[in-house]
């Protein structure tokens, strides 16, 4: 077909525009995420400038990294069966069935996601440690236990399969169901020949997403798994912090590399096929009362589930941080006198809000230009292939990158040491993929002949941008920079390395203070989880608020 000469003119401004679009996005993930990574990798497997690749059979013959993987892996594939199995009745509830106060459940629901790992290691421990709500009741304690590990995961990644899950199944005809039942199959076969083939992509994409973060845990493990559970991250920040040996934390980073990229292939092939086998109808009209004695036990079945697994460890923290007379741990952190700190525990507050904005403005401004250069139709291999690798930096060692951070640009011009944007640079790299991920659903969704006549008429891209996506992208934008926030706000894995002792972030604060004896010490931490949490669940009610059925899920 032969084109105008403003059709063409129109083309290759598109191709500029993309290259332009992505140089930024690519160059930031190339500064602060590759060359550190690959700085300590070096670092580690390099003897006087040469290249010690036996070093690599030397870790793997040893004995204790063998249990340590052995323990990751196996953890995770536990955890991923437990999640699937406790939240696809909840995927399918929220899915079909219309109830009051549905929305204000969701976002119950969500939160647990969006807090720091450290506070969910915390809610555990006041749960199931010593002095712990079990261990008061019946004297039944499960910490540095698989038990309270796979619990805490289960906990964590919940929401992960009740929005995945769920988003799809609400978009499902029923009418297809329906039809097997009047053909005579019973509800368990018309579900499985049915409803299960078309959710299958769905269910692959979140079990991969679960294993990812299952099998990359820092801070649970770390809280609650002693000094003989240890997963392959919690390994690499003992053999970088307390050991210092690189050359064995080099190794293994490259085997969670080299895992992490199996598993987001995986990932990307189901996702592609959940996006292009399906026949979706607006979610709107799936969703109805529930029916008969079997379904209201279902729904109540759910509801319990949520009480005692998602709200019970975060009630039992809260009442831990008020076990003090008249708020005795809170006005505790106004004082620096337990030496914990340099500064009093309550400045950690301030710090992370002032870390998280700054993080939350460059991972829009990252996530945003990488999402509207995926979304064009001519993007070419590189530009897919980029995509897959803005997932990386939520699978890789996030004590990789932190320690990589204090190697790598520690020499004009990129000395950063002493900077505070250090930190704010490190919790960006968590928040740009869920920038991405909310984004590009809405993005796609835009009719593209819009962007096309805009351009043939003379616009500019970046008027087409400001014209045509932004007025109907606004609102994902927005939610996407409260996930980015969310996720900033509880990044713990680098940060721990590089926030300054006089500037600590709230889950840095809430590891030193479990980290020394003491009740005034616990009952700090408890306060601070509290805190933390309660501005998690905030900033998530807040965005539940501007949810719409068109903006991705995770």
């Amino acid at each position: 077909m032969d084109l105008t000469r403003p059709e063409v003119a129109a083309r290759r401004r598109g191709a500029a525009a993309r290259f332009g679009l992505l140089a930024v996005p690519v160059a930031f993930f190339a500064v602060f995420f590759a060359y550190p990574v690959a700085a300590i990798v070096a670092r580690g497997l390099k003897v006087d400038g040469v290249w010690h690749l036996g070093r690599i059979g030397e870790v793997l013959a040893q004995s204790d990294v063998r249990h340590v993987l052995w323990f990751t892996t196996w953890q995770a594939l536990v955890s991923t069966a437990l999640t699937l199995i406790v939240a696809l009745p909840g995927a399918y509830v929220f899915a079909r069935f219309d109830f009051p106060g549905k929305q204000v459940l969701r976002a119950v629901v969500t939160v647990p996601f969006v807090l720091p790992t450290v506070v969910v290691g915390t809610a555990f421990l006041a749960l199931v440690g010593r002095g712990g709500l079990l261990d008061e009741l019946w004297g039944v304690r499960l910490d540095t236990t698989v038990w309270a590990i796979l619990l805490a995961h289960v906990f964590f990644n919940y929401a992960v399969v009740v929005r995945t899950v769920g988003g799809l199944w609400a978009q499902l005809d029923p009418r297809q169901e329906e039809a097997a039942r009047m053909l005579g199959a019973s509800p368990l076969k018309a579900w499985r020949r049915v409803t299960l083939p078309a959710l299958a992509p769905a269910v692959a994409a979140a079990a991969l997403m679960v294993f990812l973060f299952t099998f990359t845990s820092f801070g649970v493990v770390q809280i609650l798994g002693g000094p003989t559970l240890s997963t392959l991250e919690v390994e690499i920040y003992r053999q970088t912090s307390e050991i210092f040996d690189l050359s064995t934390a080099a190794v293994l980073t490259l085997i969670q590399f080299v895992a992490v990229g199996a598993i987001l292939a995986l990932h990307a092939w189901t996702v592609r096929r959940r996006e292009t086998a399906l026949r979706l109808v607006d979610a709107a009209g799936t969703a109805r009362r529930p029916r008969g004695a079997g379904q209201w036990t279902l729904l109540a079945g759910v509801l319990v589930t949520v009480v005692v697994l998602l709200l019970l460890p975060l009630a039992v923290l809260v009442q831990r941080s008020l076990d003090a007379p008249g708020f005795g741990y809170y006005r505790a952190l106004t004082s620096d006198d337990g030496g914990v700190f340099l500064v009093p525990p309550i400045e950690a507050i301030g710090n992370s809000l002032s870390y998280a904005v700054a993080a939350t403005a460059i991972a829009v401004v990252i996530g945003s230009l990488a999402a509207v250069a995926l979304t064009r139709r001519d993007a070419g291999r590189f530009v897919r292939g980029f995509d897959a690798l803005l997932m990386l930096p939520l699978g890789v060692s996030a004590v990789t990158v932190g320690f990589g951070f204090l190697i790598a640009l520690d020499e004009p011009p990129l000395d950063l040491r002493s900077s505070w944007i250090l930190v704010p640079l490190a919790q960006a790299l968590v928040g740009v993929p869920f920038v991405v991920r909310t984004m590009l659903p809405v993005l796609r969704a835009v009719d593209v002949r819009l962007r096309e006549a805009a351009s043939v008429l003379g616009a500019s891209p970046s008027r087409v941008w400001r014209e045509v996506d932004l007025p109907m992208v606004r609102r994902a934008l927005l939610i996407a920079a409260g996930f980015a926030f969310a996720v900033s706000l509880g990044e713990f894995g680098a940060t721990v390395f590089i926030a300054r002792p006089d500037n600590p972030t709230l889950p840095v604060a809430v590891a030193r203070l479990l980290g020394r004896p003491g009740d005034l010490n616990y009952g700090q931490a408890m306060a601070l989880s509290t805190i933390l949490m309660v501005v998690c669940a905030v900033a998530l009610l807040v965005l539940e608020r501007l949810r719409t059925d068109r903006t991705g899920e995770f």
